[in-house]
């Protein structure tokens, strides 16, 4: 008989060249595919976007349709006070609480109507039933459902860095959300831009001598929401130190707006309607990530 040996396995453990072999592959293909992911994730965002303007699109003609013509966008209210194109888009497809815009409104940044009364009532749960009811009962609207209209005050997106806005006053922001100074986790404000129809030019050149009310023959005012362009970018800090955006620069503004279609002038996208600007995906306005509701064609 062949004698009996006690056998004994032993367990062969990886050695550390394997180990780092093994982890440099990982490595590398952590390295390959989170590019590839952060550009699906871009492009489901950039979508998102899209269908956020257009369904904007479709509320601006349900006003339209309702009022005869589509919101001012100017960049004072009728006293003269700042209430700029994005105030006024939010106020009139929600109304400055949401509730729906008022009919008596004339977008004034206090809420009242040109006889100096409160169409928007910060209380209104306190009044009468019948003053309640009434007040509602003037409201259309809200065009866009309030859970996904993304509206947000002002102060919750720029904090203490209001300038001369109100810190009540609600705008809509676009989906590239980013924590802001003010601790709140939102997008940019959407820029809503009015065509003036009476006008012809698209001329860069006249933003010199262009005011608040004045476009100077302009279609598009670039002063319509260049106040809260001027505010900065709302996660770097707050105070003149923050950076204003590149669509402050009005040259910008004209180049990047206008259509590539007409040659025999200057002529800008959507010329007897309106613009609406996202910041988009770097939260900057006036860079090549822009989404419009055109097809924007950046120009350094």
């Amino acid at each position: 008989m062949k004698p009996t040996m006690n056998q004994v396995r032993t367990k062969r453990a990886f050695t550390i060249v394997e180990l780092l072999t093994v982890m440099s592959i990982i490595v590398i293909l952590i390295g390959l595919l989170v590019p590839a992911l952060n550009k699906v994730k871009r492009f489901a965002t950039d979508v998102r976007q899209k269908a956020q303007l257009h369904s904007m699109d479709a509320a601006i003609e349900l006003f339209s349709n309702e009022f005869g013509g589509y919101p001012d966008s100017s960049a004072l209210d009728p006293q003269g006070l700042p209430y700029c194109g994005a105030m006024k888009l939010c106020e009139a497809l929600m109304g400055q609480d949401l509730l729906g815009f008022h009919s008596n409104s004339i977008f004034r940044a206090d809420g009242r109507d040109a006889s100096n009364a409160v169409v928007y009532p910060p209380d209104i749960d306190n009044l009468t039933p019948a003053l309640r009811a009434q007040n509602l009962g003037a409201r259309k609207g809200p065009y866009l459902q309030a859970e996904n209209a993304n509206a947000w005050r002002m102060r919750d997106i720029y904090g203490g860095n209001l300038g001369s806005f109100l810190g009540s006053s609600f705008v809509l922001c676009d989906v590239y959300q980013r924590l802001m100074q003010s601790g709140e986790k939102t997008g940019m404000p959407i820029l809503y831009y009015k065509a003036d129809t009476a006008n012809t030019f698209h001329d860069p050149n006249l933003a010199g001598s262009m005011t608040a009310r004045d476009s100077m023959g302009n279609i598009y005012n670039y002063l319509d929401n260049n106040a809260l362009v001027g505010l900065g970018k709302p996660w770097q800090g707050t105070g003149t130190s923050a950076t204003p955006h590149r669509l402050a620069d009005s040259l910008r503004f004209y180049r990047n707006t206008q259509s590539d279609k007409i040659t025999t002038t200057q002529r800008p996208f959507r010329a007897d309607e309106y613009i609406l600007i996202s910041a988009g995906w770097d939260n900057e306005y006036g860079t090549a990530d822009d989404i419009c509701n055109y097809e924007w064609k950046f120009r350094e």
